[in-house]
């Protein structure tokens, strides 16, 4: 494990690549679908839980995996189809994923896990710790979580800015992305799955 210190290329690295899989500018189109569906999405609290998700990951991720005897494949399988059901909404105007839960509930699903802190992204911070000083990846980590938060909190202003017409044409082409984010991640991790079974 590398020793703790602040290094700004360290820092830097981690930031972008988290940054990068939490992709929350991407998830602009989904936040505002979510609203215009009467969804209450609290900014403080999706932070908040995004940040203690992620940290317990990266503390005891590997432990409450096993002591589940589910393996890092298998959950992003899970994911992969929660993913999978927001993606045909968006496309085909559907619903699929239905907000059944108390008032305020999506924050928590599915905003917080699988979109934020998903497989993926659990999967990168595992990798990064490997790599990087954990004071490093905790300040990455805090700035992503920052940017999450701040992202949500004005995403109103975005949807002013876009107009009606602008976020149907991001809900459509980003339900794609995300369609095919979902496939790519049940191929590639039933792949894994399958190999470790053999």
């Amino acid at each position: 494990m590398p020793e703790l210190h602040f290094s700004l290329q360290e820092f830097t690295s981690a930031f972008i690549v988290l940054f990068a899989v939490i992709d929350i500018t991407g998830l602009v189109p989904i936040i505002i679908d979510l609203k215009e569906k009467g969804e209450d999405i609290n900014a403080g609290k999706a932070a908040i839980y995004s940040l203690i998700t992620f940290l317990a990951f990266l503390f005891m991720g590997n432990m409450i995996l096993q002591l589940f005897h589910v393996d890092i494949s298998s959950f992003a399988i899970a994911g992969a189809f929660v993913i999978f059901a927001m993606a045909i909404e968006m496309i085909l105007g559907i619903e699929i994923f239905k907000m059944d839960g108390p008032k305020g509930s999506t924050t928590l699903v599915p905003i917080v896990f699988p979109l934020i802190a998903g497989a993926g992204s659990f999967t990168t911070l595992l990798s990064l710790r490997a790599l990087y000083s954990l004071t490093n990846l905790l300040v990455a980590l805090a700035l992503n979580i920052l940017i999450v938060y701040v992202v949500i909190r004005n995403v109103h202003i975005l949807e002013k800015l876009l107009g009606k017409s602008g976020v149907y044409v991001l809900r459509k082409f980003f339900g794609i992305i995300l369609l095919a984010i979902s496939v790519r991640m049940f191929i590639d991790n039933l792949a894994k799955l399958l190999a470790s079974l053999s």
